[in-house]
């Protein structure tokens, strides 16, 4: 495999689309158990309530739909069941709190809905996030892929109003595409955040149009970073009513957020949001089991800025090149083993050779081939990347500066 190239699916690894399509409908059932309730024990003694461990009980159920929309996802949730808090006429909203902000859920949904799109198109939909005021927006490449085979594309916006939209750029490796709108002026653009900045447990928001709901707000928190997510070539398994089945081509995506927000068909392209408002991820897959459930992921809003300037000052992007053909480890030390070097590449340059262990690349670790690949598609040409690898049982560091894939 190929660091500039995406690494093959392996089965059980992490999918776009799910494994299993979805029921019409697109939703699970649903069903309720009557208990029948034993008879009451006599009356005791008045004494101050207390618990012990074993009378102490959490009840949880888990629903899972999955399904695929153009450019969707198949989604999980998962639900538990607790004591109801009391509510009082004064009780408050609930509450974000950024360090430089304070909004309720309320507020941020508010502020960022009229920044985000439903995109239709003739096989499918998705969202996206509104970049300029003349209907520059931006959204994933797997939402809009049709459309670059000559299909149309409409633009629906949070007022109900709709335009025509045509392709500005795309970019497969990282699977996002720019669109532009057409005929609309004084748009309400998105606020930018820093994704780089993020914490787990940071409180998010998705926002876009699950299941063709348009507007749609779901909560939750960063539930990890920096993942790599490879999404291979599948078969588009569509609900009823979304058109005809299409083949996806697939990609591997470094540097990943991970959220417990829920993530559905449509939501694709969409935005994730933090406290203040301001977008920090593009929501693009899911990863989930048939038996279980689902987290989301989000493409970093930092790769997404960069990536979205070039296509629209040029209409395509360079990335960065390495030099190394790669595979999962399969020793005792987690790592991708070199299995090629190109002649004059970086790699070449920096010294590394056939048979070394990467362990580490930049501030991640590497635990196979495609966490390099995908962290080596989120560095520029010309930046200067630390590698750690081992050799005959030794550790090493290089500096290595990566050239562009030509």
């Amino acid at each position: 495999m190929n660091a500039n190239e995406p690494h093959e699916q392996r089965t059980g690894g992490w999918s776009q689309f799910g494994s299993t399509p979805p029921a019409a409908g697109g939703f699970p059932r649903r069903d309720t158990i009557a208990m029948e309730q034993p008879p009451p024990p006599p009356a005791a003694p008045h004494k101050a309530a207390r618990f012990t461990a074993g009378q102490k009980a959490l009840a949880g159920l888990a629903l899972a739909a999955m399904a695929i929309g153009g450019g969707a996802v198949g989604a999980a949730v998962a639900t538990s069941f607790q004591p109801e808090p009391v509510a009082t006429a004064s009780a408050p909203s609930p509450v974000f709190k950024p360090a430089s902000d304070q909004l309720t859920v309320a507020e941020v949904a508010a502020k960022v809905q009229p920044t985000v799109v439903m995109i239709q198109g003739q096989t499918g939909e998705g969202s996206g996030v509104v970049l300029s005021e003349d209907g520059l927006i931006l959204t994933n490449n797997h939402v809009v892929e049709g459309a670059g085979q000559g299909g149309q594309m409409s633009v629906k916006f949070s007022d109900g109003k709709t335009a025509r939209a045509t392709i500005v750029g795309t970019d497969p490796a990282t699977d996002l595409a720019v669109i532009k709108a057409e005929g609309v002026s004084g748009l309400s653009k998105a606020t930018l955040g820093d994704s780089d900045a993020l914490k787990v447990g940071d409180a998010v928001l998705a926002i876009g149009s699950p299941l063709g709901l348009d507007g749609s707000v779901t909560a939750g928190i960063v539930s990890a970073l920096d993942r790599t997510l490879t999404t291979g070539p599948e078969q588009q398994q569509l609900p009823p009513g979304f058109g005809q089945e299409q083949q996806s081509a697939g990609t591997t995506i470094g540097g990943a957020i991970q959220t417990d927000a829920s993530i559905n068909p449509g939501n694709s392209g969409g935005a994730l949001v933090n406290a203040a408002g301001q977008v920090i991820g593009i929501n693009t897959a899911i990863a989930s089991e048939a038996a279980g459930g689902g987290v989301g992921f989000a493409i970093p809003v930092n790769t997404a800025k960069q990536v979205s300037e070039q296509l629209i000052s040029t209409g395509k992007v360079s990335h960065a090149f390495l030099g190394v053909s790669v595979t999962d480890a399969t020793g005792d030390v987690p790592g991708a083993l070199i299995r090629q070097v190109t002649a004059g590449s970086p790699a070449e340059k920096a010294g590394l050779r056939q048979g070394d262990l990467i362990t580490r690349i930049g501030d991640t670790a590497v635990d196979g081939g495609d966490t390099v690949v995908g962290q080596v598609r989120g560095f520029k040409p010309g930046q200067e990347v630390k590698i750690t690898y081992m050799r005959d049982g030794a550790s090493h560091e290089i500096d290595v500066t990566l050239q562009e894939d030509k």
